[in-house]
Protein backbone atom coordinates (compact mmCIF):
# COMPACT_ATOMS: atom_id res chain seq x y z
CA UNK A 1 0.00 0.00 0.00
CA UNK A 2 1.37 3.77 -0.71
CA UNK A 3 2.18 5.82 2.20
CA UNK A 4 -0.06 8.68 2.44
CA UNK A 5 1.37 11.81 0.75
CA UNK A 6 2.06 13.83 4.73
CA UNK A 7 1.41 12.22 7.80
CA UNK A 8 1.85 13.65 10.77
CA UNK A 9 1.42 11.88 14.65
CA UNK A 10 1.49 14.12 17.63
CA UNK A 11 3.82 16.47 16.16
CA UNK A 12 5.01 18.77 19.15
CA UNK A 13 7.61 21.91 18.43
CA UNK A 14 8.63 23.96 21.90
CA UNK A 15 10.46 26.90 22.64
CA UNK A 16 11.06 26.23 25.88
CA UNK A 17 7.88 26.78 27.67
CA UNK A 18 5.79 28.06 24.57
CA UNK A 19 4.55 25.16 22.26
CA UNK A 20 4.55 26.44 19.00
CA UNK A 21 3.07 23.01 17.96
CA UNK A 22 1.13 20.57 19.97
CA UNK A 23 0.26 17.17 19.13
CA UNK A 24 -1.26 17.45 16.03
CA UNK A 25 -1.83 15.02 13.87
CA UNK A 26 -3.57 14.30 10.61
CA UNK A 27 -3.16 12.46 6.92
CA UNK A 28 -3.18 14.06 3.13
CA UNK A 29 -5.03 11.77 0.64
CA UNK A 30 -2.93 12.05 -2.88
CA UNK A 31 -4.61 14.44 -5.10
CA UNK A 32 -6.02 16.58 -2.32
CA UNK A 33 -6.34 20.29 -2.07
CA UNK A 34 -5.64 21.26 1.83
CA UNK A 35 -5.86 24.24 3.36
CA UNK A 36 -4.61 25.32 6.80
CA UNK A 37 -5.60 27.99 7.84
CA UNK A 38 -5.24 30.25 11.58
CA UNK A 39 -4.03 33.91 12.66
CA UNK A 40 -0.78 34.55 13.03
CA UNK A 41 1.33 32.59 15.90
CA UNK A 42 -1.15 29.61 15.68
CA UNK A 43 1.68 27.60 14.63
CA UNK A 44 1.01 27.42 10.33
CA UNK A 45 4.64 27.94 9.46
CA UNK A 46 5.90 26.60 12.01
CA UNK A 47 4.01 23.29 10.95
CA UNK A 48 5.03 23.58 7.38
CA UNK A 49 8.96 23.94 8.33
CA UNK A 50 8.78 21.01 10.17
CA UNK A 51 7.39 18.85 6.95
CA UNK A 52 10.18 20.71 5.19
CA UNK A 53 12.51 19.03 7.67
CA UNK A 54 14.09 22.73 8.91
CA UNK A 55 13.60 21.90 12.43
CA UNK A 56 13.64 18.91 14.34
CA UNK A 57 10.17 18.07 16.32
CA UNK A 58 10.64 18.06 19.91
CA UNK A 59 8.28 15.21 20.09
CA UNK A 60 6.00 12.92 17.17
CA UNK A 61 6.59 12.36 13.82
CA UNK A 62 6.11 13.87 10.53
CA UNK A 63 6.27 11.96 6.92
CA UNK A 64 6.02 13.00 3.25
CA UNK A 65 5.85 9.47 0.99
CA UNK A 66 6.31 7.15 3.91
CA UNK A 67 9.96 9.06 4.39
CA UNK A 68 10.92 10.93 8.05
CA UNK A 69 10.79 14.47 7.17
CA UNK A 70 13.83 15.54 9.43
CA UNK A 71 16.05 12.47 8.93
CA UNK A 72 15.55 11.81 5.38
CA UNK A 73 15.32 16.11 4.56
CA UNK A 74 17.00 15.65 0.90
CA UNK A 75 14.89 13.10 -0.02
CA UNK A 76 11.71 15.00 0.89
CA UNK A 77 12.74 18.19 -0.82
CA UNK A 78 13.34 16.20 -4.09
CA UNK A 79 9.76 15.11 -4.16
CA UNK A 80 8.69 18.58 -2.65
CA UNK A 81 7.73 22.17 -4.31
CA UNK A 82 7.81 24.35 -0.77
CA UNK A 83 7.14 28.02 -1.23
CA UNK A 84 8.05 29.98 2.31
CA UNK A 85 6.09 32.50 3.72
CA UNK A 86 9.30 34.96 3.61
CA UNK A 87 10.58 33.63 0.04
CA UNK A 88 13.67 35.66 -0.73
CA UNK A 89 15.39 35.61 -4.18
CA UNK A 90 18.73 37.10 -5.30
CA UNK A 91 18.39 41.15 -5.17
CA UNK A 92 20.56 41.70 -7.68
CA UNK A 93 19.13 39.02 -10.68
CA UNK A 94 17.10 40.03 -13.29
CA UNK A 95 14.29 37.54 -12.75
CA UNK A 96 15.19 35.40 -16.27
CA UNK A 97 18.43 34.56 -13.86
CA UNK A 98 16.60 33.75 -11.18
CA UNK A 99 14.57 30.98 -13.09
CA UNK A 100 17.99 30.41 -14.92
CA UNK A 101 19.50 29.68 -11.57
CA UNK A 102 16.51 26.98 -10.00
CA UNK A 103 16.43 25.68 -13.68
CA UNK A 104 20.14 24.17 -13.33
CA UNK A 105 18.70 22.69 -10.12
CA UNK A 106 15.82 21.43 -11.15
CA UNK A 107 16.65 20.00 -14.33
CA UNK A 108 14.96 19.02 -17.65
CA UNK A 109 11.24 20.79 -18.11
CA UNK A 110 11.43 23.27 -15.68
CA UNK A 111 12.67 26.45 -17.98
CA UNK A 112 9.55 25.73 -20.09
CA UNK A 113 7.44 25.54 -17.31
CA UNK A 114 8.40 28.72 -15.64
CA UNK A 115 8.01 30.73 -18.47
CA UNK A 116 4.75 29.73 -19.28
CA UNK A 117 4.00 30.53 -15.86
CA UNK A 118 5.84 34.02 -15.58
CA UNK A 119 3.06 34.70 -19.01
CA UNK A 120 0.46 33.93 -17.27
CA UNK A 121 1.32 35.73 -13.94
CA UNK A 122 2.54 38.56 -16.20
CA UNK A 123 5.91 38.87 -14.99
CA UNK A 124 8.29 41.07 -16.13
CA UNK A 125 11.66 38.81 -16.05
CA UNK A 126 13.99 41.64 -17.10
CA UNK A 127 13.46 43.93 -14.43
CA UNK A 128 15.92 43.10 -10.86
CA UNK A 129 14.59 41.45 -8.11
CA UNK A 130 15.48 44.30 -6.17
CA UNK A 131 13.23 46.78 -8.27
CA UNK A 132 10.71 44.64 -8.28
CA UNK A 133 7.47 45.15 -6.34
CA UNK A 134 6.37 42.75 -2.96
CA UNK A 135 3.78 41.99 -5.68
CA UNK A 136 5.99 41.41 -8.69
CA UNK A 137 8.55 39.48 -6.21
CA UNK A 138 5.79 37.12 -4.42
CA UNK A 139 4.98 36.08 -8.49
CA UNK A 140 7.96 35.37 -9.12
CA UNK A 141 8.72 32.96 -6.24
CA UNK A 142 5.35 31.11 -6.99
CA UNK A 143 7.09 30.83 -10.81
CA UNK A 144 10.14 29.30 -9.15
CA UNK A 145 7.76 27.33 -6.96
CA UNK A 146 4.99 25.57 -9.23
CA UNK A 147 7.12 25.10 -12.44
CA UNK A 148 8.58 22.00 -10.33
CA UNK A 149 7.80 18.79 -10.80
CA UNK A 150 7.02 17.32 -7.93
CA UNK A 151 3.99 15.29 -6.37
CA UNK A 152 3.28 17.38 -3.20
CA UNK A 153 3.09 21.00 -3.31
CA UNK A 154 3.65 23.24 -0.03
CA UNK A 155 2.80 26.81 -0.12
CA UNK A 156 2.65 29.01 2.73
CA UNK A 157 0.90 31.96 2.31
CA UNK A 158 0.66 31.59 -1.63
CA UNK A 159 -1.36 34.46 -2.25
CA UNK A 160 -0.24 37.67 0.08
CA UNK A 161 0.90 40.93 -1.46
CA UNK A 162 -0.95 39.89 -4.80
CA UNK A 163 -4.38 41.26 -5.98
CA UNK A 164 -7.67 39.63 -6.87
CA UNK A 165 -6.90 39.10 -10.56
CA UNK A 166 -3.55 37.61 -9.67
CA UNK A 167 -5.20 35.61 -6.75
CA UNK A 168 -7.78 34.41 -9.22
CA UNK A 169 -5.10 33.06 -11.48
CA UNK A 170 -2.95 31.48 -8.62
CA UNK A 171 -5.74 29.07 -7.34
CA UNK A 172 -6.57 28.27 -10.93
CA UNK A 173 -2.92 27.02 -11.03
CA UNK A 174 -3.34 25.10 -8.11
CA UNK A 175 -6.51 22.94 -9.23
CA UNK A 176 -4.39 22.62 -12.68
CA UNK A 177 -1.80 20.91 -10.04
CA UNK A 178 -4.38 18.47 -8.66
CA UNK A 179 -5.73 17.88 -11.73
CA UNK A 180 -1.86 16.57 -12.79
CA UNK A 181 -2.46 13.80 -9.93
CA UNK A 182 0.04 16.18 -7.08
CA UNK A 183 -1.09 16.68 -3.86
CA UNK A 184 -1.62 20.38 -2.47
CA UNK A 185 -1.22 21.78 1.40
CA UNK A 186 -1.16 25.49 1.76
CA UNK A 187 -1.81 28.06 4.31
CA UNK A 188 -3.67 31.13 3.68
CA UNK A 189 -5.60 34.13 5.60
CA UNK A 190 -8.42 34.81 2.64
CA UNK A 191 -10.99 32.49 4.17
CA UNK A 192 -12.49 32.28 0.72
CA UNK A 193 -9.60 30.70 -1.03
CA UNK A 194 -9.97 28.15 0.86
CA UNK A 195 -13.29 27.54 0.71
CA UNK A 196 -13.41 27.87 -3.02
CA UNK A 197 -10.36 26.19 -3.60
CA UNK A 198 -9.62 22.98 -1.23
CA UNK A 199 -11.37 19.82 -0.44
CA UNK A 200 -10.67 19.68 3.31
CA UNK A 201 -9.81 22.56 5.89
CA UNK A 202 -7.79 22.20 8.88
CA UNK A 203 -7.73 24.93 12.06
CA UNK A 204 -4.97 26.08 14.19
CA UNK A 205 -5.48 27.62 17.45
CA UNK A 206 -2.73 28.36 19.89
CA UNK A 207 -0.53 25.18 18.20
CA UNK A 208 -3.28 23.12 18.64
CA UNK A 209 -5.42 21.49 15.75
CA UNK A 210 -9.26 22.37 16.75
CA UNK A 211 -11.24 21.66 13.63
CA UNK A 212 -10.93 19.44 10.46
CA UNK A 213 -14.52 18.78 8.01
CA UNK A 214 -13.89 17.97 4.83
CA UNK A 215 -15.68 21.29 2.53
CA UNK A 216 -18.56 18.65 1.25
CA UNK A 217 -19.53 18.35 4.45
CA UNK A 218 -19.23 21.49 5.44
CA UNK A 219 -21.31 22.91 2.80
CA UNK A 220 -24.21 20.17 3.59
CA UNK A 221 -24.55 22.32 6.93
CA UNK A 222 -26.49 25.62 7.47
CA UNK A 223 -26.44 28.06 10.34
CA UNK A 224 -30.21 29.51 11.27
CA UNK A 225 -30.72 32.53 13.22
CA UNK A 226 -34.36 33.28 15.29
CA UNK A 227 -35.27 36.12 16.87
CA UNK A 228 -35.56 34.75 20.71
CA UNK A 229 -36.84 35.87 23.61
CA UNK A 230 -36.26 34.40 27.43
CA UNK A 231 -33.65 31.07 27.63
CA UNK A 232 -32.85 28.63 25.10
CA UNK A 233 -35.96 26.20 24.13
CA UNK A 234 -35.20 22.15 24.74
CA UNK A 235 -34.54 20.37 21.91
CA UNK A 236 -36.10 17.52 21.20
CA UNK A 237 -34.59 14.22 21.69
CA UNK A 238 -34.76 13.36 17.82
CA UNK A 239 -32.92 16.51 17.00
CA UNK A 240 -30.62 16.88 20.08
CA UNK A 241 -27.46 14.57 18.73
CA UNK A 242 -27.48 16.99 14.94
CA UNK A 243 -27.65 20.13 16.01
CA UNK A 244 -25.36 22.48 18.22
CA UNK A 245 -27.86 25.60 19.90
CA UNK A 246 -26.29 29.05 21.54
CA UNK A 247 -27.68 32.20 22.41
CA UNK A 248 -26.37 35.21 20.96
CA UNK A 249 -27.99 38.75 22.26
CA UNK A 250 -31.99 38.12 21.58
CA UNK A 251 -31.28 35.54 18.74
CA UNK A 252 -31.02 31.76 18.83
CA UNK A 253 -28.49 30.56 16.46
CA UNK A 254 -28.51 26.90 15.55
CA UNK A 255 -25.85 24.99 13.28
CA UNK A 256 -27.41 21.88 11.63
CA UNK A 257 -25.59 19.16 9.67
CA UNK A 258 -28.90 17.44 8.97
CA UNK A 259 -31.97 17.83 6.94
CA UNK A 260 -33.68 21.58 7.10
CA UNK A 261 -37.23 19.57 6.93
CA UNK A 262 -37.62 18.36 10.78
CA UNK A 263 -35.83 21.27 12.01
CA UNK A 264 -38.05 23.79 10.63
CA UNK A 265 -41.47 22.23 11.70
CA UNK A 266 -39.56 22.10 15.26
CA UNK A 267 -39.01 25.69 14.86
CA UNK A 268 -42.72 26.52 13.45
CA UNK A 269 -43.95 26.07 16.93
CA UNK A 270 -41.89 27.58 18.45
CA UNK A 271 -42.64 31.82 19.17
CA UNK A 272 -39.89 33.03 17.01
CA UNK A 273 -39.68 36.57 15.88
CA UNK A 274 -37.91 36.03 12.65
CA UNK A 275 -36.19 33.41 10.79
CA UNK A 276 -32.98 32.99 8.44
CA UNK A 277 -31.25 30.52 7.32
CA UNK A 278 -27.82 30.53 5.33
CA UNK A 279 -24.70 28.23 4.58
CA UNK A 280 -23.03 28.07 7.48
CA UNK A 281 -19.04 28.46 5.53
CA UNK A 282 -15.94 28.96 6.75
CA UNK A 283 -16.24 32.13 7.91
CA UNK A 284 -18.82 30.47 11.13
CA UNK A 285 -16.08 27.79 11.63
CA UNK A 286 -13.24 30.12 12.09
CA UNK A 287 -15.42 33.07 13.63
CA UNK A 288 -16.28 30.40 16.41
CA UNK A 289 -12.57 29.20 17.06
CA UNK A 290 -11.37 32.79 16.25
CA UNK A 291 -14.00 35.51 17.03
CA UNK A 292 -11.57 38.88 18.01
CA UNK A 293 -9.44 38.04 15.16
CA UNK A 294 -12.23 37.62 11.79
CA UNK A 295 -13.57 40.97 13.76
CA UNK A 296 -10.16 42.75 13.35
CA UNK A 297 -9.42 41.11 10.23
CA UNK A 298 -13.12 42.90 8.97
CA UNK A 299 -12.07 46.28 10.46
CA UNK A 300 -8.83 46.60 8.20
CA UNK A 301 -10.39 45.51 5.02
CA UNK A 302 -13.37 48.41 6.17
CA UNK A 303 -10.29 50.83 6.52
CA UNK A 304 -8.46 49.62 3.00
Amino acid sequence: MPSAPVEVRNLTQRYGPLAALDDCSFALAPGEICGLLGPNGAGKSTLLRLLMGYLRPTSGQARIAGLDCYADSVAVHERTAYLPGDARLFPHFAGRDVLRFFASLRGPGFAERAALLARRLDLDLARRVGAMSTGMRQKLALVTVLAVDAPLVILDEPTSNLDPTVRGEVVALVREAQQAGRTVFFSSHILDEVEKTCDRVLLLRAGKLVYEQPMHALRRQHRIVAGWQGPPPALPSELAGDLELTMRGDELVIISACALSPLLTWLATLPTTELRIEPVGLAAVYERFHPADLRSAALREEVA
